[in-house]
């Protein structure tokens, strides 16, 4: 079986923002306790925080972190975090059913993400609370003194205001699971306000409103254009949430979710530019998806804590899905729709980072390690900065309930122009073909292949585990071969690879 892709220099997309290689903290399950922060731990710092999970949080170069949530967010009152521990209250967190010590908030959040070379993106609670909350919390985190809400924060260790630009205007508002839920109208009309408000502090901060939790809500897309409608003047992005089940163990159908996405994007692409037209209005508002990642392997265990009959535990292990080879080909796919929609898609953050459904697991009191779904993350984090290739891509297909025409090889294209490098990602979806793929470099002038890793496995549902760490990881390529004009390179059947090539 053969594929072809074109690479034409003078067509790209856009430039890529590193900011969609962002990821995602909420005060839920073993996130941020046995997480980040474990202060008995051997590797912990004088701040409680795991040395381990820092360095491998590091090899991502992640740009920011979301935080404090979530539907943690939309209850939440940012000043139970700030003070001495002591002082803190234990609250009753009604999103996950568990209980919140506060033992970590704003400021060590603010410590661990310079430790860990990145930004705070952060959200305020437009669910039991409002505009007040927001501004009050704006001021303590931005304002350098002379305030109220600032002084207190000087009083409270941090002289310096962080001086955040990403603020996220609630948390999946649409959602009847929400507390504080409100509709479009409701919503929009909130969110237009808080956005006002910030902005009379801040100008240049950079706001997001929520839109669709998923692309299965029945508000969705109304609930886009009537919410943007309220604030399309106020902000510059707007929310979109995806999580990625293979429920009926049904690989290539799973694997087409990717498809689904890209329909997503489109749709809500399409009513921003709706709304601009009808507004007449000259900015261009940008899509922010920040909740992203494969979801389903922990549900059953989950239900009886979310479900109550567990009582109030403080961070009991919740959403931990254990991720396989099969999870690499899906984040694969997801990443490469986000660069392929990089005009649009400006921001994303991967749901989460440590423990919660996420790339990073840790033992208490043990070790840190990387999940199947580290590497692709990293590789397209690490490597996937620069300008976004418009590939031409011929593919044979199959057909899958979200499209008629699914290509089995998927590809993303970036010019890191700066270091003289493309870079490939591709995915074969083929479950028993290898595909010969030629990939015409038009207008490159390629020199040498400087990197070929690839992911395959024999068995689908392979993890990492803490005893065998390594069971599903890249290894060094073999085969790309570049000559004439054209990179060749084999995928195997169901394979994840990234290829770089050196131009002169």
């Amino acid at each position: 079986m053969k594929a072809s892709v074109v690479a034409n220099k003078d067509y790209t997309i856009s430039k890529i923002d590193d900011r969609v290689y962002g990821a995602f903290l909420e005060h839920l399950g073993r996130a941020i306790y046995e997480g980040i922060y474990e202060p008995d731990h051997p590797t912990a710092d004088k701040d409680g925080m795991r040395g381990d999970v820092a360095d491998l949080v590091k090899k991502l170069d992640v740009p920011f972190v979301r935080y404090p949530g979530g539907n943690f967010v939309s209850a939440y009152n940012w000043e139970d975090g700030i003070g001495p521990r002591e002082n803190r209250p234990t609250r009753l967190d009604l999103a996950w059913h568990t209980s919140e010590s506060n033992a970590v908030g704003i400021h060590e959040f603010a410590d661990w993400c310079a430790t860990v070379n990145t930004e705070m993106m952060l959200a305020v609670n437009l669910g039991s609370r409002g505009v007040d909350e927001a501004r009050n919390f704006l001021e303590y985190v931005n304002h350098p003194g002379g305030s109220y809400w600032s002084d207190l924060r000087i009083k409270n260790g941090r002289k310096e205001p962080w001086n955040v630009k990403l603020w996220c205007l609630g948390n999946e508002m649409d959602g009847p699971w929400q507390v504080g839920h409100k509709d479009a109208d409701e919503y929009g009309k909130l969110a237009a306000n808080t956005a006002r408000a910030m902005r009379m502090f801040d100008k240049n901060l950079e706001l997001i409103v929520c839109g669709s939790s998923n692309a299965d809500m029945p508000s969705y897309p109304d609930w886009e254009r009537i919410v943007l409608e309220h604030t399309y003047e106020h902000v510059d992005h707007i929310s979109l949430h995806m999580y990625f089940a293979n429920r009926d163990d049904n690989t290539p159908n799973f694997l087409g979710l990717a498809e689904k996405l890209d329909t997503y994007i489109e749709t809500v692409a399409a009513t921003i530019r709706q709304v601009k037209s009808k507004k007449r209005s000259k900015k261009d508002v940008t899509i922010s998806f920040d909740e992203w990642n494969v979801w389903y392997h922990s549900n059953k265990k989950d239900r009886e804590i979310l479900d109550g009959n567990g009582g109030w535990p403080h961070a009991p292990g919740l959403l931990e899905d254990m991720y396989n080879f099969e999870d690499v080909l899906m984040v694969g796919l997801i990443l490469n729709t986000f660069i392929r929609r990089s005009d649009v898609v400006k921001i994303a953050c991967i749901a989460q980072l440590v423990n919660v459904i996420a790339p990073i697991m840790t033992e208490k009191g043990g070790p840190a390690w990387a999940q199947t779904i580290y590497y692709p993350y990293y590789f397209a984090s690490v490597y996937g900065r620069g300008t976004a290739l418009q590939l031409v891509t011929t593919s044979p297909t199959y057909e899958t309930p979200h499209s008629a025409e699914t290509k089995f090889v998927d590809v993303s294209g970036v010019h890191n122009e700066d270091e003289g490098v493309l870079t490939f990602f591709l995915v074969n979806r083929n479950p028993s073909e290898t595909v010969e793929t030629s990939v015409s470099l038009q207008g490159f002038n390629g020199v040498e292949v400087i990197d070929h890793q690839v992911m395959t496995h024999p068995n689908l549902k392979a993890i990492n585990t803490s005893a065998k760490q390594n069971e599903v990881a890249p290894r060094k390529g073999e085969g790309a071969k570049l000559a004439n004009g054209n990179l060749s390179v084999s995928l195997p059947p169901y394979s994840y690879q990234m290829v770089r090539v050196r131009l002169g």
